[in-house]
């Protein structure tokens, strides 16, 4: 690593986003969103799945107030992955074993929110639902609420399965996130002990185990930071070493055997520094790389970092599709082999590609790679978006690129593929981890260090860093234009990524020198830049490789993935062609371009003969829109 390269995002109370795109979507976080989850994690909305969440916190406190008063308190089985009225007494936990990393998730965005913009009645809500937390917090640091509830003498006795060190993850990313935009320390004061406890539990010489589902890791780096303390570095960095090390501690703690064939679904298969393909579930996957990045970071770990390129590598070139999804595969939520990336079984779940932004953010912070950056631009522009419905109400887990509804009411292979919607989730870790993420979207634009600033993505913003102030002014989604107004504090040098859509079809109004995707800009005094990147539909091809997609294309227009929905073409979207010269017009963000309809055919076999087609004109919307006007066909490949 060259530490001369590394950077750091802008904290957010130094960024305010501007540019209307991106406004909207933050505005309804605050306005719709943040009030909506909050209902939902009460189990107020009507026909939505139940949350339990904060019944459970209430459950966890009248546990904790009885054994303050030395009252016996009533154990029960912490032996599943999720509990409901079915299987589990009325006074035990109910929900899934993670259930409390939903509240944590609300709480982060809330204050994310809170920065940006105040609200005292959005502060009230978060500060009582802390006083909560807090009241169901252990004398000693602990708190989970389903070993709580159920089972204080299971505590730390499943790391694999239950999800104890991913709930304090999400704890501590809140804590320091409230602490950032508040000043205040009761959440921070609460991660700290749990952390304490934690550091003081796993180590040499003390139980050698290690997450099961990963984001201890770059929570306790981020609490590092917050804090000064050494150990919540020095626990994250053990648990990296430790992962993958024979015997296999989940066999250990299990009282098992295997072949660690098993562990590939936990990212535990084989150490972290010797990993080469991402593979398993994808959401814990881009957790424990983000974690990687920021350990080798702060330690200056080469051979963490290198492991890291390794695996952003594998994922960009073979696992990732064209929409910013990750996650193949239903079995597992996972990876799945390279280039298989079929359309309509797709998993690509929400979470996964947020989880995707944050390794990649981290990856910049050590140095600029304009391949990164264009695959967090690729998963936030699409997946991310496509994640939440334009209401704010309701949302997708599944992110697919085809979709016929018939298929996921009948076929038991693709029903995780909705073809709406929905109001909330029992296992519910998407709607609110979106939230969180553009929340906090002021972080993932820009890096700095004390000589240069990098723009990684082009929101519209005033910035403040300590070698210069910007303001950019943003038509990147509308005609692939940019002003920058740079008011530099001394000499410094401005690096703005070019994005691959382009080509080379972009120009700048000042002398620059390009450099592995960024142009470098060398300022000491008050200047505008103009940037201007060709924003023109174009069809993309797949990798031969990925047999779904043979003979098919995309339609791509700078940073969007576009797609055909029933609604503007029709049924049975598998007869249309898109033409190979498709005189393509742009009307806002609809596109459209000159194809064909083949006649359906009902004769199941016959000899090979040209069908008849007949001109249309295909409309194609952007990605993230889809699923808005109720449930109708989607596909994002279209036969050309």
């Amino acid at each position: 690593m060259d530490n001369a390269l590394f950077s750091r995002h802008i904290a957010l109370a130094d960024v305010k986003i501007t540019d209307a795109f991106w406004q909207k979507r933050q505005h309804l976080i605050e306005t719709t969103v943040l009030p909506y989850q909050y209902e939902a994690l009460h189990d107020r909305v009507d026909g939505a799945d139940k949350s339990y969440a904060v019944e459970n916190f209430r459950k966890a406190a009248a546990v904790v107030k009885q054994l303050k008063n030395g009252a016996t308190v009533p154990v029960y089985p912490a032996d599943k992955w999720v509990y409901d009225e079915q299987n589990s007494a009325p006074e035990a936990f109910k929900g899934w074993v993670f259930q409390d990393s939903d509240v944590y998730k609300w709480l982060e965005a809330a204050a994310y929110t809170l920065t940006n913009h105040f609200d005292a009645a959005l502060k009230a809500k978060a500060d009582a639902l802390i006083d909560l937390i807090c009241a169901a917090q252990l004398p000693s640091g602990y708190l989970d609420t389903l070993y709580i509830i159920n089972n204080r003498d299971g505590i730390f006795t499943n790391l694999r399965d239950f999800h104890e060190l991913y709930c304090f993850g999400h704890l501590a990313e809140a804590a320091v996130a409230y602490h950032r935009a508040t000043g205040e320390t009761a959440l921070l004061d609460a991660a700290c002990r749990f952390a304490d406890l934690i550091a003081d539990t796993f180590g040499e010489n003390k139980k050698k185990g290690y997450p099961g589902h990963e984001i201890a890791e770059l929570a306790l780096v981020k609490l590092y930071e917050e804090t000064g303390k050494r150990a919540y570095l020095d626990t994250a960095a053990f648990f990296l070493d430790e992962r993958g090390k024979r015997p296999y501690y989940f066999d250990t703690e299990r009282n098992e055997t295997s072949d660690g064939e098993r562990y590939h679904y936990h990212q535990a298969h084989k150490p972290p520094r010797e990993q080469e393909e991402a593979v398993g579930h994808a959401v814990r996957a881009v957790y424990l790389y983000s974690g990687m990045a920021d350990v080798a970071k702060a330690t200056g770990d080469d051979g963490l970092y290198a492991a890291c390129q390794r695996l952003m590598r594998s994922i960009l070139d073979k696992k990732l599709y064209i929409t910013g999804g990750i996650g193949a595969t239903a079995d597992g939520e996972a990876f799945s082999f390279d280039y298989d990336l079929p359309n309509d079984l797709a998993y690509c779940e929400t979470c996964a590609s947020v989880g995707l932004l944050f390794f990649a953010r981290r990856m910049l912070e050590i140095a600029p790679d304009a391949a990164i950056a264009d695959a967090a631009e690729r998963a936030l522009y699409n997946t991310v978006l496509a994640g939440m419905a334009e209401d704010g109400r309701h949302f997708f887990y599944v992110n697919p690129l085809e979709v016929l509804p018939e298929a996921s009411e009948k076929d038991s292979r693709k029903r995780h593929v909705k073809p709406v919607r929905q109001k909330w989730f029992g296992c519910a870790c998407c709607p609110p981890n979106l939230a969180r993420l553009l929340a906090s979207l002021g972080e993932y634009g820009i890096t700095a260090n004390e000589n240069t600033v990098y723009v990684h993505q082009y929101f519209g913003s005033e910035v403040h860093t300590e070698p210069a102030d910007l303001r950019i002014t943003s038509a990147y989604t509308e005609n692939g234009t940019v002003h920058l107004a740079v008011r530099p504090q001394r000499e410094m040098t401005l690096a703005l990524r070019i994005p691959t859509w382009c080509g080379e079809n972009y120009r700048f109004s000042a002398p620059c020198t390009v450099k592995e995707g960024y142009a470098y800009f060398t300022l000491s005094t008050p200047c505008d830049i103009q940037a201007a990147f060709a924003l023109v539909p174009r069809l993309v091809n797949c990798s031969n490789r990925v047999r779904e997609n043979i003979g098919k294309v995309a339609v791509m227009r700078g940073p969007l993935v576009y797609c055909l929905e029933e609604a503007d073409n029709g049924k049975d979207l598998h007869l249309l062609r898109v033409s190979k010269e498709p005189q393509f017009a742009v009307n806002g963000d609809i596109i459209t371009a000159d194809g064909f309809r083949e006649a359906p055919d009902g004769t199941l076999y016959a000899d090979y003969a040209k069908r008849a087609k007949t001109p249309v004109r295909l409309t194609f919307i952007p990605y993230y829109r889809w699923g808005n006007r109720g449930e109708n066909e989607m596909t994002v490949y279209v036969r050309i």
